[in-house]
Formats: structure tokens, C-alpha cells, sequence
């Protein structure tokens, strides 16, 4: 079986349980008990810390260890923009309709629950945001402006940095959820002002990720109790997923420039041959923008679903689109916002390749030929 749903989710990596382990075992502590075991822990989890923020080139105080991407960007866009409402009377916020569902229902709270306005910036047919457009949607009340660095259903790359001088000059906090493009895309240097990963997207295990702050932007805290994490999520701290996520992260970094050249070359090869094979088939993104992992489509006179069924019988595991929102059959709110017909929408596949990857796709490839005049022969 080839599995080739890496944006869902990734098999932990060897050297990153081996990391663990110690802090599982023996090092089990918690990193706030004043006695030798619970400072090993705390020496860990600073050190960990400490990791992180070099990769992303920020400090090592900015990093606030969570649950994963989730909570990362629900932290994020709460906390930014309810700490500005309590400061400053901020209550407009400014994403696009093509982010992931922690960041919609989460700008959907806000609007619900303390009165915010929200500003949809639209997309093209490519998924790609305007910064132009993000700067004429400023206003003196933004309190946040929150763009995904790369789709996780299309693979499409926005250009964070043309974003980042938009808010920048306007001295709006700029959230990026990052966590399709870690390990593929740089994440240092890129004007974010917040930041949203998730480990299991990496080869760190579930339940692991982290939202890193700058200092200077204030943020209300979603989880209340000990004070954990300089006050900004309380609940003790996962010291061996903080380690297995630094981990995670330095590997992913070191090998990113290699692997996304190398993984590209063959993703474009595929996709060629998936579209010279099938001729109902339309890539969907950016066909320059976008992730190296990434190759999606749609298959038009066909459903989308079949399509999956038919791949897993030839041994190829992939998805329609998100594996986030929980047992959804409607069509995708992102190829929607791009101005696909619903119809087409629910025809969608996603292939996400792994890193490391160095083997031609050509069978895959004609795996999804069959796949789709099989079950255009059973409609």
C-alpha cells in the first residue's frame, strides 16, 4: 500500500521517538516540580524551546508549546484579537475564505460571540490572495489579519512576505497558519508576527505543535490555570512532545531545500502524466505556487469518492481534500471560494507526497487513469 495523504497526517520519524523516550521514562517529570527529576524535565523543555526558535529565527520566549495546529490558530486569532479588543477596541479581523476551519470557526467565535467584523479577502481561480487587496481591507479598528502560508487542499503558496509589508506598514499583527508548509517552505525571516504549526505534519506524533508570538503583541490566553507557558496556555506542559516536535522541526529544516527540489521534479512529472491520461482531469491551485508535495485535481463526470475507492483497491491511499472537518460530505469550501461548480468540487482528489521521496509516480499515475475510467464506466 503507498500512502499518499502526507498532508492529513505522517508516520512518526525513528529519531524522533528516540528522543522522546527519555522524557517518557525516566525523565518523566513535571517541568514545574522544584526536585531533580522535574528540572531535567524543565532543562528539556527549555532546550526544546530554544530549538524551535532557532529555526523559525525568533526568540526562544515567543514559542508556546500546544496541543497542535488547532489550538495553535485557535491561540492565535482569539487571543491576538480579543487582547486588541480589550486594549484598544478592536473588532474587525481579515482572513480569506479559504482557510483551514480553525481559523474560520474561529473568526466565526469572534464575530458570534464579542461583536468583531470580519473582512473576507476573495481568492482567484488559482487560490491566490492580493496583497493589494488585503491593504485596501485594513482598517483603523484591525485587530488581525490571518492568512495561510499554503493551502492544505489545493497546495497553493500565498506571498506572506508582499502580505506581511501590507500589515507591517499599517501596524496590524499578521497570523500564518504554516502548517502544510513546515518542511517545505521557509519559515524564518517571512514578516509573520504569529505563527501556527502542528508536529504530526512533520513526523512528530499527534497532539504535538506550537504557536510562536513575537513578545510585543499582546495575547489573551484561551486556557486558564497554572500559568504555564509565560501565562499564555496554561495545563503542564507535554515535555516529551516539545522535544519530539524541536526534533522533528531541525530535521525537517535540514533536509527542506534537497527534499522540496527533489519531491517537486517528481510531482510534476505526475502531473503531467495524470493529465496527458485522463482527459477530464484539471489540476486545481497554482501550477507555480504551490507546495512540492502537492498535486490535486479534479475529475469531472466522475465522484470523487468512487475515485478514492477504486485507487485503494490498486494499493494507493489518498483524499478528497481535508481529513479536518469531521465526517463533512459538502463540497470544498476552498475549491468553492476558487470558483469551481459544486459538482466539480465533489469530484476533488489530493495527492500529498512524502519527504524523502526519490521514485517516479508513473504507476500512480496510470493507477488514477483506471481509477477514473472505472468508475465513469459504472455511472
Amino acid at each position: 500500500m503507498l500512502y499518499l495523504d502526507h498532508a492529513a497526517t505522517t508516520p512518526v520519524r525513528p529519531q524522533v521517538l528516540e528522543a522522546m523516550m527519555p522524557y517518557l521514562t525516566r525523565w518523566f517529570g513535571n517541568p514545574s516540580s522544584h526536585h531533580t527529576v522535574g528540572e531535567a524535565a524543565a532543562e528539556a523543555l527549555a532546550d526544546a524551546r530554544a530549538r524551535v526558535a532557532r529555526v523559525l529565527g525568533m526568540r526562544a520566549g515567543d514559542i508556546v508549546f500546544t496541543s497542535g495546529g488547532t489550538e495553535a490558530d485557535n491561540l492565535a486569532v482569539k487571543g491576538i484579537a480579543v487582547a486588541a479588543m480589550l486594549q484598544r477596541g478592536a473588532r474587525h479581523v481579515v482572513t480569506t475564505p479559504i482557510e483551514h476551519e480553525a481559523v474560520l470557526e474561529s473568526v466565526e467565535h469572534l464575530a458570534r460571540v464579542h461583536g468583531f467584523e470580519v473582512t473576507m479577502i476573495p481568492v482567484d481561480g488559482n487560490a491566490r490572495v492580493d496583497p493589494d487587496i488585503v491593504a485596501t481591507a485594513l482598517r483603523d479598528d484591525t485587530a488581525l489579519v490571518s492568512v495561510g502560508y499554503a493551502n492544505n487542499e489545493v497546495g497553493t503558496v500565498q506571498d506572506v512576505g508582499a502580505t506581511a509589508a501590507v500589515t507591517r506598514t499599517r501596524g496590524i499583527p499578521l497570523h500564518v497558519d504554516a502548517v502544510q508548509a513546515a518542511g517545505w517552505l521557509p519559515l524564518a525571516a517571512i514578516g509573520a508576527d504569529a505563527l501556527s504549526l502542528a508536529g504530526h505534519k512533520l513526523g512528530a506524533p499527534k497532539g504535538t505543535g506550537l504557536l510562536a508570538v513575537r513578545g510585543r503583541i499582546p495575547l489573551e490566553p484561551l486556557l486558564h490555570g497554572g500559568g504555564q507557558e509565560r501565562g499564555r496556555r496554561s495545563g503542564t506542559e507535554d515535555v516529551a512532545g516539545a522535544v519530539g516536535l524541536a526534533t522533528a522541526l531541525e530535521l525537517a529544516e535540514s533536509e527542506r531545500q534537497a527534499d522540496a527540489a527533489a519531491v517537486a521534479a517528481l510531482r510534476d512529472a505526475f502531473v503531467a502524466r495524470v493529465l496527458a491520461a485522463v482527459p477530464s482531469a484539471r489540476l486545481t491551485g497554482d501550477p507555480v505556487h504551490r507546495l512540492p508535495a502537492s498535486a490535486s485535481f479534479t475529475f469531472a463526470g466522475t465522484n470523487g469518492e468512487a475515485v478514492l475507492l477504486e485507487l485503494e483497491r490498486r494499493g494507493v491511499v489518498s483524499s478528497s481534500g481535508s481529513a479536518c472537518a469531521a465526517g463533512s460530505d459538502e463540497p470544498s469550501h476552498v475549491l468553492l471560494a476558487m470558483g469551481v461548480a459544486p459538482e466539480v468540487a465533489q469530484t476533488a482528489v489530493r495527492f500529498t507526497l512524502p519527504h524523502g521521496l526519490r521514485e517516479p509516480l508513473d504507476a500512480v499515475a496510470d493507477a488514477v487513469a483506471a481509477s477514473v475510467a472505472a468508475v465513469q464506466s459504472g455511472m
